[in-house]
């Protein structure tokens, strides 16, 4: 990568508004910093990655067996929470209890629901997506406190399907 292209790259980060963009190659490695609360407007970091040196590698301590007693509660908790379905977020975004900050919520805990209700919104770029859910039960615990970011994947609702 020669200079010129490292400074289009750098451009680039500046007007498409990221913070931070790390690029690895084989040989080079760039970090691309920029934001308000710094200095200048952006900060650029060129590492020269040595091609024979073997990467070092550092083991990690083993944890020494915890005691049984400690392991009795939480097989316990999670015996108790296979009987339970768990209904996940299909995106990435920002997770919704209510339709409007106006307006009461899509469900509480003790709530019973039916196939295709709308159990809560997940905001992803500007567009809001209502999550419906694919079973029939109770509500028995919310995951995930309002107005904050999901992963894809991510578990929302406990509902008990019996």
């Amino acid at each position: 990568m020669d200079i010129k292209e490292i400074q289009s790259l750098i451009k680039f980060v500046a007007k498409s508004g990221a913070s931070e963009v790390k690029l690895e190659t084989e040989d080079i490695k760039i970090t691309i910093r920029t934001g308000e609360g710094m200095s200048r407007g952006e900060t650029t970091v060129v590492q020269q990655i040595p091609m024979a040196a073997a990467p070092h590698v550092v083991s990690a301590p083993v944890p020494t067996e915890a005691p049984q007693q400690s392991a009795a509660p939480v097989a316990e908790a999670a015996a108790e929470d296979s009987k339970y379905v768990t209904i996940k977020s299909p995106i990435i975004g920002t997770f919704y209890r209510k339709p409007a900050p106006d307006k009461p919520t899509f469900v509480e805990v003790g709530d019973t629901i039916g196939q295709g209700d709308v159990l809560c919104v997940i905001e992803a770029m500007k567009l809001f997506n209502d999550i419906e859910s694919e079973i029939s039960g109770k509500i028995v615990k919310i995951l995930v406190e309002d107005s904050s970011p999901v992963e894809f994947d991510q578990p929302l609702f406990l509902v008990d399907p019996s």
